[in-house]
């Protein structure tokens, strides 16, 4: 039987880059719960601001996730509530977080999701590609080798892809594609629902024409058709 004890863990998804992008349950929770475990706290700080919201911040990074989960759990332990969430979106999805999560199942602590704004799903809405089966991968890896065997690997996948990429491997993550999957319908999305917010249709050489030309800035989602 489950210790009625424990706190609980909620995993907050938060907007994207839109401060209006929340739902009212996710500011409720973010007001309610004992601590904010965050990816980063200057921004979540202003999430916070905007809101109103005076509920503490502690980090939870890729670089501290080992250390801070113990801490984390033990609080949960404790009986105390903790929200969890990362710079922007959906929770866990290519951020940190996994570790605690896991670490919660095994102790029976509760783990309510609080669903919203996700990188992913919005970024597959707008593309216009096949959406009735697609695939995540997150980022693939920074290195031009391993990403072109990872590249391979998916090049007869015949499931809408999508994808995560930093600004200052845009182009040699273009380039790589072209030369492994060869030409393909492509949606670039970058910034998505901030000011500017650009999305980018076409294939991947007129795709790599653009971004050569432009410096790439901000965040990407890639969208690649079958």
């Amino acid at each position: 039987m489950r210790d009625t004890n424990l706190g609980t863990l909620y995993l907050v998804s938060t907007p994207i880059g839109n401060l209006e992008d929340i739902t009212r349950r996710a500011l409720r929770i973010l007001k309610e719960v004992d601590l904010i475990a965050a990816e980063d706290t200057r921004k979540t700080r202003r999430l916070l601001t905007h809101y109103e919201i005076k509920t503490p911040l502690t980090s939870y990074f890729e670089g501290n996730q080992r250390t801070k989960t113990e801490k984390i759990v033990a609080r949960l332990k404790d009986g105390e509530s903790i929200a969890l969430v990362s710079n922007a979106g959906t929770p866990i999805i290519s951020d940190p977080g996994y570790p605690l999560l896991q670490e919660c199942i095994a102790e029976d602590i509760t783990i309510v999701p609080i669903p919203g704004a996700s990188a992913v799903l919005t970024a597959a809405a707008v593309s216009g590609l096949p959406l009735h089966n697609f695939t995540f991968e997150g980022f693939l890896s920074p290195k031009s080798g391993k990403r072109k065997r990872q590249l391979t690997q998916l090049a007869n996948e015949e499931r809408t892809l999508i994808l995560f990429e930093s600004p200052h491997r845009l182009c040699r993550f273009l380039e790589d594609a072209l030369e492994v999957m060869g030409e393909r319908d492509i949606v670039i999305t970058r910034e998505l629902t901030k000011h500017f917010e650009e999305i980018f249709r076409g294939n991947i050489s007129e795709a790599l024409e653009k971004f050569r030309k432009t410096e790439p800035r901000g965040e990407f989602t890639i969208v690649i058709g079958a």
